[in-house]
């Protein structure tokens, strides 16, 4: 129970919501037909690489050079 409290505690970071937010305001935009397809992809593209970039250098092991 502790490792799920703390998997949803890490998941409600501002970087997440705002991730999230994000990709929702364009899905919507997108699908009411407000916006072009290759803006919105081009957007959700560098928000989602971003996030799981960022996350994947949190899991590197740290190397001294």
């Amino acid at each position: 129970m502790k490792d799920i409290l703390k998997n949803l505690a890490t998941l409600v970071k501002v970087k997440t919501v705002v991730t999230f937010v994000v990709l929702a305001v364009f899905a919507v935009l997108a699908l009411r037909g407000t916006l072009q397809p290759e803006f919105v992809m081009s957007v959700v593209t560098m928000v989602v690489a971003f996030y799981f970039g960022t996350q994947s250098e949190k899991t590197k092991p740290q190397t001294k050079e």
